[in-house]
C-alpha cells in the first residue's frame, strides 16, 4: 500500500487525497465544503433525533417538528 488514501468528496463524489496537505478534506475544494456548509446553514440536512421517553407529549413542538404535519 502506497499510504495516500483516497475518498470520495462527500459533495460532488470526485476522488480526492485524505491527507493533512488537503486544506479541505475530505472534501476536493473550498467550493465543495462551502456548498456543504451553506446546506448545513440552509437545515437541508439535518440530525436526526428521537424524543425521550419521558418528553410530554402536549408540550409545543418546533416549527421543525410541525413540517411534517403538512405533509399528512
Amino acid at each position: 500500500m502506497n499510504g495516500v488514501r483516497e475518498v470520495h468528496c462527500p459533495t460532488c463524489r470526485q476522488l480526492t487525497v485524505y491527507a493533512a496537505d488537503n486544506p479541505w478534506r475530505p472534501f476536493c475544494s473550498a467550493r465543495c465544503r462551502g456548498m456543504d456548509l451553506g446546506a448545513w446553514a440552509s437545515e437541508d440536512y439535518r440530525v436526526a433525533t428521537t424524543p425521550p421517553a419521558d418528553a410530554d407529549p402536549d408540550a409545543p413542538r418546533s416549527p421543525i417538528d410541525r413540517e411534517g404535519d403538512r405533509d399528512r
